[in-house]
């Protein structure tokens, strides 16, 4: 071929990329497999409702995880434990039908899924069907490796969980910090890989030293999604109530691995005291407001 016959020849089409992509199809976890084979990062929020959901969708998030996370930012539980299959269902639900693009993973709740695969796979089911969801995510690395593969068989894309893992908060005894020394950072890598074997299509990792997180990363070849795990995860995810300024952080002791982009709670604080003091004052609702016969 000659250069200008080389020059002239069609390129390949290039994939979307996922964040920010226009589509008239939701993503799938076909994409996040090519996107871990282009090395593109990307990012994923937190979701329990369809007004939020339908604002991240628009602003291109390419994932959702509707976590149980709910308890603590939503339903106001202590932690995540108390979440039930029916409160997951019910606001997986609702992040579907705000949504048009985006993915949408529903959390197994705690009881859900440990008892057995069988019990696994009726409450995966039940999210698949009366949610809409397109994944589920559940916690464990070899422990959950036979829901994991059961799940697969019957073709719910699965997203597992590896680390810190907040519905064992209680055998924790608190949030320490995963794969710090030796024996603790093998079983993090075991873990990681049992779950890519079982046919997961991504992995969250939670409170994994840096150092790991990114050896974890090279090993695998399916995407790592880091919450407090460094910057060399494959993507990133981020409760969306954190994100954006909204928790009440007791004693405001923020935890490290969080960074705020905006501060909600204290605009929306704002705006509530504007509307209670024109209430108190007489100025709302104002003749424009008003409705005349």
């Amino acid at each position: 071929m000659t250069q200008q016959h080389a020059a002239q020849a069609p390129r390949e089409p290039r994939e979307p990329g996922l964040y920010g992509g226009k589509s008239s199809r939701r993503i799938t976890v076909r994409d996040i497999a090519a996107a871990k084979r282009r090395g593109e990062k990307w990012p994923m929020l937190t979701a329990y409702d369809a007004l939020t959901a339908s604002v991240f969708d628009e602003a291109g998030i390419p994932v959702m995880l509707v976590g149980d996370s709910m308890g603590n930012t939503h339903l106001g539980y202590d932690s995540t434990v108390p979440v039930t299959l029916d409160e997951m269902t019910m606001l997986s639900a609702a992040v579907v039908r705000g949504t048009k693009r985006a993915l949408i993973v529903g959390d197994l709740p705690f009881g859900s899924y440990q008892e057995s695969p069988a019990q696994a796979l009726r409450s995966a089911t039940r999210l698949l069907k009366e949610a809409g969801v397109g994944a589920v995510k559940l916690e464990g690395g070899e422990r959950s490796a036979d829901q994991i593969r059961l799940l697969v068989e019957a073709g719910i894309p699965v997203m597992a969980h590896v680390g810190l893992t907040p519905q064992s908060v209680l055998a924790f005894g608190g949030h320490p910090v995963q794969g710090r020394g030796e024996e603790a950072a093998q079983q993090l890598l075991r873990d990681a890989k049992a779950v890519q074997d079982a046919g997961a299509f991504a992995v969250v990792l939670e409170l994994v030293t840096a150092e790991l997180s990114a050896e974890v990363t090279r090993s695998l070849h399916i995407p790592t999604v880091g919450i407090g795990a460094g910057a060399e995860c494959d993507a990133q995810v981020l409760v969306w109530t954190d994100m954006a300024g909204m928790t009440d952080w007791p004693g405001g002791r923020m935890p490290r691995f969080v960074k705020q982009y905006a501060q909600l709670r204290g605009a929306l604080g704002d705006a509530a005291k504007a509307f209670a003091e024109d209430v108190v004052a007489g100025t709302y609702p104002a003749p424009e407001h008003s409705f005349r016969s």
